[in-house]
């Protein structure tokens, strides 16, 4: 197994280092809707001021697997006003995200801080617009390639050492929002990867476009349902579509399920506590899908600062 996993890792190096691609390993969270300021720096705070932290373990059990921990901070600002007005809230955020990724041979960190600002155009309807800037380090284990090709003198560079790289970059997005409903579009690596250091080993990033939707309602007093949909695209990886539904029952339970097209199934639950919400993902690949047989696990925990999980009023849900 380790020497067919080295195998593997060494055939997608060589494509990435011979043919100089633009965009690192796309990261996938089936439990996209609870990250969304992750994906876009607009919906910093839509939530309110929150702690957040995540662990995905994709195709368990296979030796080099990726494996992704993430963990995050968002704050409004009208939180911290001695007197809050009610119609501050959310009208400024910060937030703070960290993401750390090990795929095979490499390991991938991001630090992006995010600022959102929001203007009312209805009496719940605001549109947000938000900015954020990506920090990203990408370090390459050479003692986990293989040296069957030790006279390529672009791999034979690095097999047996490390190299690292640094880049920074720039995010922007905006959001149409509602109790009820979002749609938003952001895109990220706005300036490519121009701006980088170290071990060059990859020649730029591509800029990646993000489209996200969700509607939620209560149906009854015990019963409520939340939607999501999202789309990304970028010209050097596959178009990737993924949707979710939930179902939210008394105010502590979710169950729900997601598809992302053409590669995996998923299987979700939840519990919704005062100070802490709790969620589980089993992903399954495909029937179709050209991917490891083995299954993933997600896990994901959300803690409110300055409220508790419980309804306001009568037609809020509690999660998205």
């Amino acid at each position: 197994m380790a020497n067919f996993t080295k195998t593997i890792l060494f055939l997608a190096l060589s494509v990435l280092l011979n043919f100089g691609v633009t965009a690192q390993t796309r990261k996938y969270v089936s439990q996209f809707s609870l990250l969304q300021n992750y994906y876009n720096p607009a919906l910093t705070g839509y939530e309110g001021s929150s702690f957040r932290g995540f662990v995905r373990d994709q195709w368990a059990g296979f030796e080099g697997a990726p494996k992704t921990y993430f963990a995050s901070a968002e704050f409004d600002l009208a939180d911290f006003n001695s007197a809050p007005d009610p119609m501050s809230a959310g009208k400024n955020a910060v937030g703070f995200n960290l993401m750390h990724d090990r795929y095979g041979a490499f390991v991938d960190t991001e630090l992006m801080l995010s600022y959102a600002s929001r203007i009312q155009i209805g009496e719940k309807t605001h549109i947000r617009l938000g900015a954020g800037v990506n920090y990203n380090t990408v370090r390459l284990d050479g003692s986990n390639m293989t040296t069957e090709q030790s006279n390529d003198p672009t791999i034979s560079q690095y097999i047996h050492g490390f190299a690292n790289m640094q880049v920074l970059d720039f995010n922007i997005g905006m959001a149409l929002t509602h109790p009820k409903y979002y749609v938003s579009y952001a895109m990220h690596n706005v300036n490519q990867g121009a701006l980088n250091s170290g071990d060059v080993f990859m020649d730029r990033k591509a800029p990646v476009s993000v489209v996200q939707a969700g509607y939620r309602s209560m149906v009854t007093d015990n019963f409520g349902i939340a939607s999501n949909f999202m789309f990304r695209s970028q010209s050097d990886l596959p178009d990737n579509i993924e949707f979710n539904l939930k179902a939210i029952l008394m105010d502590k339970i979710w169950v729900g399920a997601g598809h992302r097209v053409d590669y995996a199934n998923n299987f979700q639950f939840g519990l919704i506590l005062p100070a802490v919400r709790i969620g589980y993902v089993y992903e399954m690949p495909s029937v179709g899908a050209y991917l490891l047989p083995n299954t993933t696990h997600e896990f994901l925990a959300v803690f409110p600062i300055f409220r508790k999980n419980v309804r306001t009023s009568k037609d809020e849900v509690l999660i998205w």
